[in-house]
Parts: C-alpha cells; structure tokens; sequence
C-alpha cells in the first residue's frame, strides 16, 4: 500500500526535504476527495448489450479496490510539500474526512483554511476501470458544494494562489476575492469546466492572472468563446495548455515556448499528473523563475507521478530531483 493509499490505521509520519522555504504561502482552493478506484479484470463491452441500454442493469465483479487520498487541492499540497514550498489548503470537507485531516498533519499540511461541513461527506469518486482501461465514474461533492462558505480574505501572507476544481459557484467567489485583493492567481478550471456558463467564463478568465488547462479544455473554451484560448485571456500573464506526452505550451504576453514532455519510467496511471505539473507552476512562481525553467519543473514532476498509481503515492528527495532535471535537460535545477 502506498504513502498515499487511505489506510484506517495510523499513517507514516513522512519526512520531506527542505528546498529553499518560501516564507510566503500559496493558497491553493480546490477539492479535498477520498477516490475509490476499482478493477475489472474484463471488458465492459462484454458485459453490455447495446440493443438493452435502456434497461441497463448490470454488475462488476471487483476483486482489486484500493482507496486514495485524492482532490486537487489535496494532490496540487502534496507536490507542492514535496518541492519544499508552504501551501495552504482551502476547502471544504465531511463528517468521515478524520483519516485524511491525520494525514494532512503527518505531512505538515495546515488545515486552517479546511472547514468541516456538517452532516455531509467529504467529496468522493468511485471509478470501475475494465482491462482496456475504459472507466466507468460516479463522483459525490458531498461537502464541496459548501466551499462558497470559504473566503480567501481569511487567508493571511499569501503570495500566489490557485483556483483548482471546486464548486463551481465558489470558483467564480474565489477568482472574484483573489482579484480583489491584488493576489496574483491561476484559474484551474478542470473537470467544473463545463458547469461554468459562457458569462462566468468569460469573466473568471479576464480576472486570473494564469490560466492552466489540457488541449481538450482549451478548445472547449474556444469552442464557448468563439476565440483562442490565448486571446480569451488577453489580461493574463500566461496562458499553459499542456498536451500530455507532446509536452506543453506556455502562451506569454511576447512569445509561446514549448516545454518538451518527459518520458517516465513507467505509466502507471495519469491520475493527478495534472496537478502535481500544477505544484510545478506555483513553485516556479513562487520563486520568481522564467518560464523556461518553471515549464520543465512542472514537466519532470507530472513524469514522475505517472509512474506511481494514485495522485500521492510519488516520492523524490532534492539529490534525485535534481538528478531527473539535469538528466531530461542538461541543466541544473537549483
């Protein structure tokens, strides 16, 4: 079981390196989620009938289920722990989230800004994945639909910050209150992507200071917008469209430089990898690096989670990170 597998006993207290402490935090809004991923060792398709979907009912025998601490403020914290950054987590959680508030403890992740919702779960997805890796998905927001009650103005020596996945309503609130208070911050938008009205869209784009998304989310808000996704973000600083094993595009008010992807050791599972190319982002930021240098950092990182089942079950000390950079592209890191 890995060090980020749920575990109902108590969790290893993790040891991680001390790379160069921010005294700023980033404040990273988002998702907190236990992920039940299941395996059937068959294929879906021969278990479905097309000509009966309309009276589908149907069951999986599962015999490999693992429970994952997950949610991309919780795996966006994890990376950004790991690089040696102070992230703050703000989001909203449940009555069982007990396992995971250990966790985050044992990791030294505050959770100031983590607010328990009464009588609601924390969020949840469970997700059935057959031999030729097609998913079937259920996802609760249990406690996430309460993360309006979060306000980044409770935040204090912020620095930068992230809206990640969340409540679509708290989204919009928290873009609106980084703006405000003169916090440069990216617009994550993710899987709540396609909840956001055109009006939303359009307005929570002009407020970030960043916008991340994949090549597929670019082109839904460019297929909203009726404009590229670079244009449509004419205000911000950057606009990062990352294109999985073809790398990524970092779109500057001068220029796009292309960040060459990093082949992994293995590909174990994407899950997360999004995020932890995220933590890579913020630190750069954090420590006022050029785009050339934070793009490759977000790189190397998204290679190594692919390599380990799980959105927090990778590990790197500073010697091998910096072994990895100047291995993928004969530079060095720090």
């Amino acid at each position: 079981m890995g060090v980020g597998t749920y575990n109902p006993c108590r969790p290893p207290r993790l040891q991680f390196p001390v790379i160069d402490p921010v005294t700023m935090h980033a404040l990273i809004c988002g998702s907190l989620a236990f992920d039940t991923i299941m395996v059937f060792r068959d294929q879906f398709k021969k278990h479905i009938l097309p000509d009966q979907i309309h009276v589908l009912s149907v069951s999986f025998h599962v015999p490999e289920l693992r429970k994952e601490f997950g949610g991309c403020a919780g795996n966006i914290a994890y990376n950004l722990k790991l690089l040696g950054g102070n992230p703050l987590i703000m989001a909203t959680v449940g009555v069982d989230f007990g396992p995971y508030a250990e966790r985050l403890d044992n990791l030294g992740l505050a959770r100031t800004h983590v607010r328990p919702i009464h009588g609601m779960y924390t969020a949840q997805a469970f997700i059935t994945t057959d031999i030729d890796d097609n998913q079937i998905s259920a996802f609760h927001p249990g406690a996430m639909a309460e993360a309006k009650q979060n306000h980044v103005s409770e935040a204090r020596d912020i620095g930068v910050g992230i809206v990640a996945p969340d409540a679509p309503d708290a989204m919009v609130q928290h873009c609106r209150e980084f703006s405000a208070r003169g916090t440069p911050f990216i617009f994550d938008p993710g899987q709540s992507l396609p909840i956001f009205d055109t009006t939303q869209l359009r307005e929570v784009i002009e407020l970030a200071d960043y916008v991340t998304v994949n090549d597929y989310e670019a082109r839904m808000i460019e297929d909203r917008l009726g404009r590229r996704v670079a244009e449509a973000a004419a205000k911000a600083k950057a606009v990062i469209v990352t294109l999985g094993g073809q790398g990524s595009v970092i779109h500057t008010r001068d220029r796009d430089i292309t960040i060459p992807a990093v082949p992994p050791e293995a590909v174990a599972d994407p899950t997360g990898c999004g995020d932890a190319y995220r933590a890579g982002i913020l630190y750069g930021l954090e420590s006022q690096w050029g785009w050339e240098k934070t793009g490759r950092l977000a790189s190397l990182l998204g290679s190594i989670k692919i390599a380990q089942r799980g959105p927090q079950n990778h590990h790197f000390t500073r010697d091998s990170l910096a072994e990895q950079f100047r291995a993928a592209f004969g530079s060095e890191l720090w």
